[in-house]
């Protein structure tokens, strides 16, 4: 940490997650690996001495105003529209009743309460637009995913991005002091497809934790999830949408067994997470895709878990598919590759710097069923192939670290905090 950062870290941020809480457990609805983001970087930034306090919208009646998430970690919840009927697509009317919320809760205090505002995804961006003038501080903005990459990668029958939020994504890049992109890819995307200022644009990495997810007993994790210690396993982690594409490891396993019927009695399918953005439509879309294909006797399906039940499920699979159509960066994949899991991946976002095709896993281009039957059977047949990915799949993840990250985000708050101050004096001589 250089010594700028250290003379300019802020005392206070007010992290601003509208739409998902980092309390929930990532795999169902809304949540997913920018909860653990947010979770994982909001810790580690207080125990480095900056204090921090999340906003996000309150979903339930139970839950308390304020809720402790770490030391000197509180989650405010903020009453912004009903509490249930909600998703997604129908938050932008509410932006205006959490803004009031959050501003209502500064004004308690004096002046100068909060040092930065970081917003998470664009919803949230839109909020941290407006505190950046109103408490006269930088705004840092994370993504995490963007219209026009989703649009232009969709699934198919998925549902494109709506207008009003690309609108939105445009007006906080060229709002925010300071973008966070989580790979050089999304770096790109945000110059060239937002007209983002390239010197305004920091690429840092999500991390992964190194002592939650380690290799551990195959044997063991398969016994507790009831597979046999011989199986062929394979898995899916994540929200169950068209846009993680569970749909094509369930045709590459049915495609696996007509080349190879005598698999069948060992092949296990584990699909971990519930259903999710447009998924919520036909949340048993994906169990009639399994009949349909004839793999229903193969497939299991798991809620979503975490901590060491999520690890055993890694540890359990002989590899772990992400066939996304677009991930920001895939963390996942680098939780599973830390359990020393090989993945197959498709090369799209951030998962070429996830995963170290051929070296912690394989990248497939496309999502045509051939193509991930050749690269999961490849995987799973040929065990001198799986040992030496499993071999290098730990060491990839280990270049990974939630501590490296936040260190990282300390430099970028500083840079944030200059621009900001460039900004006024910039103000200051026009005015």
């Amino acid at each position: 940490m250089t010594s700028r950062t250290l003379r300019m870290r802020p005392r206070r941020a007010a992290v601003f997650s509208l739409h998902t809480s980092p309390l929930e457990q990532p795999g169902t609805g809304d949540a997913g690996g920018m909860n653990v983001y947010i979770a994982q970087t909001s810790r580690r930034l207080a125990e480095l001495g900056t204090e921090v306090e999340i906003f996000t919208r309150a979903t339930s009646s139970d839950v308390p105003p304020i809720a402790e998430l770490a030391p000197g970690v509180l989650v405010r919840n903020v009453v912004a529209g009903p509490f249930e009927g909600l998703d997604k697509n129908d938050l932008p009317s509410q932006m205006c009743a959490f803004a009031a919320g959050a501003l209502r809760v500064e004004a308690r205090h004096e002046p100068g309460y909060y040092d930065l505002v970081h917003s998470h995804y664009w919803l949230s961006g839109q909020v941290g637009w407006l505190a950046r003038e109103r408490w006269g501080v930088p705004l840092v903005h994370t993504a995490h995913t963007l219209a026009k990459v989703k649009n232009a990668n969709l699934a198919e029958g998925d549902s494109p991005e709506p207008r009003v939020r690309v609108l939105g994504e445009e007006q906080v890049v060229d709002q925010a002091d300071m973008l966070v992109a989580n790979t050089e890819f999304e770096a790109t995307d945000l110059i060239d497809r937002y007209e983002a200022d390239p010197d305004a644009v920091a690429t840092i990495p999500p991390g992964v934790d190194l002592e939650a997810f380690t290799p551990g007993s195959t044997a063991a994790a398969r016994a507790e999830l009831g597979a046999p210690a011989d199986a062929l396993v394979l898995a899916f982690i994540g929200r169950i949408q068209p846009l993680k594409a569970p749909d094509v490891l369930l045709r590459a396993a049915a495609e696996l067994l007509r080349r190879r019927p005598e698999l069948r009695a060992r092949l296990v399918v584990l699909v971990v997470g519930g259903p999710s953005g447009s998924g919520l439509e036909r949340p048993r879309a994906l169990h009639q895709l399994a009949v349909d294909l004839g793999v229903e006797d193969v497939v299991r399906f798991l809620p979503p878990r975490g901590g060491q039940e999520l690890a055993q499920v890694y540890r359990a699979a002989d590899v772990v598919a992400v066939p996304s159509h677009n991930e920001s960066f895939g963390l996942v994949a680098l939780e599973a590759q830390a359990c020393g899991t090989p993945v197959v991946a498709a090369a799209v976002g951030g998962l070429p710097v996830a995963v170290r095709d051929g070296v912690s896993g394989l990248l497939v281009d496309g999502h045509r069923t051939e193509q991930w039957a050749d690269a999961l059977s490849s995987v799973v047949l040929d065990r001198a192939l799986r040992d030496r990915l499993a071999s290098h799949a730990r060491e990839h993840a280990a270049t990974f670290s939630w501590a490296r990250t936040t260190e990282s985000l300390l430099e970028a708050y500083a840079q944030a905090k200059l621009a900001f101050n460039r900004s006024l004096r910039i103000e200051e001589v026009t005015a």
